[in-house]
């Protein structure tokens, strides 16, 4: 009943925001006198806010044309270089700027495009050669292409490393961490050239055991069968996916609006203040974020499904149970790809310790290869995005990348090992 639901509300609430529209048109067509009285300004500025309050299923552009490279403006192309009905992998080229690092980012599938990634891929590409697994919205793919669960994710990471060849670098942000680690390990496993030489995971659910928090307790509290009958809905048969079993992308952003009420209250409070006071770029900062927010894609319920049994109920990962078309992933496999994880201590989506626990799984990785930044300050967000990101977080990986591209491929080792900590601080 989902999908039933959100297009009959949107339905009943789009002559509200078509009137609004029109209202924020009309009030900033007056003349100056008026337009600058205090009522006008916060007439208006409700208007604005009304008329831009509904979610879109419109992925938005990367918006990413050039950045700064060694203190010169150098254009970037977007180019796909890989595609399926399910993802797109793109690169972001710098045409003319040779000897960058290649580096694969992989993002969630959670509800939102990985537009949501573009202030991390802006800071990757000031010193990487960048390349994005740009997912599709299930709701766009025709029920004929087939399923796509957890085997169909990791054959498109290793598909995606593959293109990349050896010598690329890996990070994975938020809900893939243990996928991308199975499908490394994978790799490992199979002495494929294609091993990462380094592997980052940000803010990710390796081990949701370790220090539980309102989601994880809310994943085991009810039956799988629970979210697939009140949670998965079918694509109407407007839409090219028709058919499709899907968690909507609506009910995700719902569920994060839900979490932090208080603080999307306070942003749009601020939105609000920002507009009648005429402070354009506050009210752009914001106005920006949250155009990008309800921005929502559809996931496949396999995929999701899938995901809260073997992530966040069973465990199998850290238990050593997860399996790949049905091959055990061997973690301890892993000998040639050096670790990095990264972690925001005021992170209420996936606390501290979740992630970190990479490292006592991945025995095989020399002792020098294991490294943990935990960041003061930030939430789940603030990880990939914002001043602490490109001015704290990202110099880490930066200099991990680094010392990995110069050092020689490390020794195996098959010993349990300790791990360094990098700027950790709670």
């Amino acid at each position: 009943m989902l999908y039933p639901a959100y297009e009959w509300h949107r339905r009943l609430t789009e002559p509200a925001r078509i009137s609004s529209k029109l209202l924020h048109r009309t009030l900033s067509g007056l003349p100056a006198p008026v337009a600058e009285l205090g009522g006008t300004r916060r007439l208006k500025a409700v208007s604005e806010i009304v008329a831009g309050s509904r979610p879109t299923h419109v992925r938005p552009d990367w918006g990413i044309d050039s950045v700064t490279v060694a203190g010169q403006r150098v254009a970037v192309e977007v180019r796909p270089v890989l595609a399926t009905p399910f993802a797109t992998l793109l690169h972001f080229a710098t045409p003319g700027v040779t000897g960058r690092t290649p580096t694969l980012l992989v993002g969630p599938i959670s509800g939102h495009f990985a537009t949501l990634l573009r202030p991390t891929v802006r800071m990757l590409l000031s010193d990487h050669d960048v390349y994005v697994l740009d997912w599709h919205n299930a709701r766009d793919v025709p029920v004929e292409e087939g399923r796509f669960g957890l085997d169909e994710y990791i054959d498109h990471v290793l598909a995606a490393m593959r293109h990349l060849g050896p010598g690329h670098h890996a990070l994975a942000v938020c809900q893939p961490a243990p996928l991308v680690l199975a499908a490394v390990a994978l790799l490992a496993v199979a002495d494929d050239p294609a091993q990462p030489r380094s592997l980052t995971l940000m803010a990710g659910p390796i081990d949701t055991r370790v220090n539980p928090n309102r989601i994880n307790e809310l994943a085991a509290r009810r039956p799988l069968s629970f979210y697939e009958r009140f949670l998965v809905s079918r694509v109407p048969r407007r839409y090219a996916g028709a058919g499709r079993r899907v968690y909507p992308g609506l009910a995700q952003l719902t569920a994060f609006l839900s979490m932090n009420t208080r603080r999307h209250l306070g942003s749009h409070v601020q939105l609000y203040r920002a507009l009648v006071a005429g402070d354009g770029a506050t009210a752009r900062r914001i106005r920006d974020f949250y155009d990008e927010y309800g921005a929502v894609m559809d996931v496949p319920a396999e995929f999701y499904l899938e995901t809260l049994q073997h992530v966040f109920m069973e465990h199998a990962l850290p238990r050593g149970e997860f399996v790949w078309r049905g091959q055990r992933v061997d973690l301890a496999a892993i000998r040639r790809t050096a670790l990095l994880t990264v972690e925001g201590a005021e992170d209420d989506l996936c606390s501290p310790g979740q992630t970190e626990a990479a490292h006592g799984l991945c025995t095989g990785i020399p002792a020098d290869d294991h490294h943990h930044h935990l960041q003061s300050g930030v939430g789940h967000y603030g990880v990939f995005a914002g001043s602490r990101w490109s001015e704290e977080i990202y110099p880490v990986f930066r200099d991990f990348v680094a010392a990995r591209s110069a050092a020689r491929t490390a020794s195996s080792s098959g010993s349990r090992v300790p791990h360094a900590r990098i700027g950790a601080a709670r």
